[in-house]
């Protein structure tokens, strides 16, 4: 049996969106010959961490999970400072470290949105001769906050020096990498463009995929503190995830549409629709701040709409998508917006509201499957003429009533256990490299 190291710094039982593929792909790798070990930070060392157990029963029992520690976010708070990478990263260094001096592993696996732990593929295969693979689940270097002057997270100046040095560190950690994976069809070209030298057909493109298992564990316990009452008589569209500025194309034609909805001859029906954005922000409490709200006020629907801004535990996420009327899936005015995104959504089983950049790889995916009731935009001015479809479409017409379709071969693709062969063949390809 093959053995990969893998590099999750958020890992169960914390929730985090980074360590999905890894949580994912962990039932199923020794299938393929490959017996994982878990690199993490230890739950108490992650700031504003949603601890979630239920998650620790999604893959098995017996996965040897090592975690480092640091400084506790309490430490260094006062001072500004909260970056986890800052205040943990020899720590896990370290104890990578340890276990790469005194066991034999084949590949070293790097798999979290904390991208400075990308540097330790070069200087670890140069101390031990251990080859890795890198999963780009967002983009390392990136000009969108400058392109579309909106505000980075961490703010203008963090942000920068953040850019700074992912502009000095990225080539040499991309030069030495076996193997390059990434959730977005986007990356590999966006990889090319900024790096002449780098040949984008090493990238191969996988989402996280899905697992109905996960769904099926939802179903067994309800949310301590429910957000949604389901049985008030009103009709319930759930939105669950992050959104951001560059969400707010879409969320304007959602409410939009919304407000033209209730100046129509229906407006007693629209009196019954409630929007709840649940775990919109990363930022723990109680930092964070509404970025669905603003936009609701703007367009005059404010009171139908409900943001719970913190992150909820991933199981009682699935519960509202499961217990919905109707789902809301808003996307980005970034093209490269992953197409895994929408997968727990469309597992959801629920008549589904879809309003993405045209270019989105997500609307093709929606549309592959026949997906939900799909609308997209592109600029500014396409906002008032989507809203109205969304109006007469989604509102007014019958699309919030639909069944929805089943998705079963579509899906198999996508399926976490297909996708964890195709991650074990970029595994067997960057040993033999």
């Amino acid at each position: 049996m093959k053995k990969v190291l893998i590099v999750s710094p958020h890992f169960p039982p914390i929730n985090a969106p980074d360590m999905q593929r890894v949580r994912l792909a962990l039932p199923h790798l020794r299938a393929h010959g490959w017996e994982p070990t878990v690199l993490a930070i230890a739950p108490e060392f992650v700031e504003g961490g949603v601890i979630e157990p239920l998650l620790e029963q999604s893959y098995p029992a017996d996965v040897r999970v090592i975690r480092g520690q640091g400084i506790s976010p309490g430490a260094t708070r006062r001072f500004g400072v909260g970056n986890l990478w800052w205040r943990c990263g020899r720590a896990l260094t370290v104890a990578g470290e340890r276990l790469l001096r005194t066991e034999k592993f084949d590949l070293v696996f790097f798999s979290t949105t904390q991208f400075s732990a990308f540097a330790l593929g070069p200087k670890w295969r140069r101390q031990f001769g251990v080859p890795y693979v890198l999963d780009y689940q967002d983009p390392w270097v990136s000009d969108y906050y400058a392109r579309t002057r909106t505000r980075p997270p961490g703010g203008a100046l963090k942000y920068a020096l953040s850019q700074w040095s992912a502009r000095r560190t990225e080539p040499r950690v991309l030069r030495a990498a076996a193997g390059v994976i990434a959730v977005s069809e986007a990356y590999p070209a966006m990889l090319a463009r900024l790096y002449p030298w780098f040949d984008a057909g090493r990238v191969r493109v996988l989402p996280f995929g899905a697992s109905p298992d996960d769904f099926a564990l939802a179903r067994t316990q309800e949310p301590a503190a429910p957000l949604i009452d389901f049985d008030d008589g009103n009709f319930h569209h759930v939105y669950t995830g992050r959104c951001g500025p560059d969400m707010k194309r879409a969320l304007t034609i959602v409410f939009r549409a919304f407000r033209n909805f209730r100046a129509t001859n229906l407006a007693r029906r629209a009196e019954k629709m409630r929007f709840h954005f649940i775990g919109t922000g990363y930022a723990p409490p109680p930092l964070g701040v509404d970025s669905v709200l603003p936009i609701a006020r703007q367009e005059g629907v404010a009171e139908f709409v409900h943001e719970h801004r913190y992150r909820v535990p991933y199981f009682d996420s699935l519960h509202y998508l499961q217990r919905a009327h109707a789902l809301v899936a808003v996307g980005s005015d970034d093209p490269g917006y992953a197409a895994s995104k929408i997968f727990p959504f469309v597992l959801a089983r629920r008549p589904m509201l879809l309003v993405y950049h045209r270019e989105s790889p997500v609307l093709a995916f929606a549309e592959k499957i026949s997906a939900g009731v799909r609308f997209s935009f592109a600029g500014v001015g396409d906002i008032d003429a989507v809203a109205e479809q969304v109006c007469q479409r989604w509102f007014a017409g019958e699309g919030h009533r639909l069944d929805p379709a089943c998705y079963a071969a579509a899906f198999a693709p996508l399926m976490a256990k297909a996708l964890t062969a195709r991650l074990a063949a970029v595994f067997d390809d960057a040993i033999r490299s």
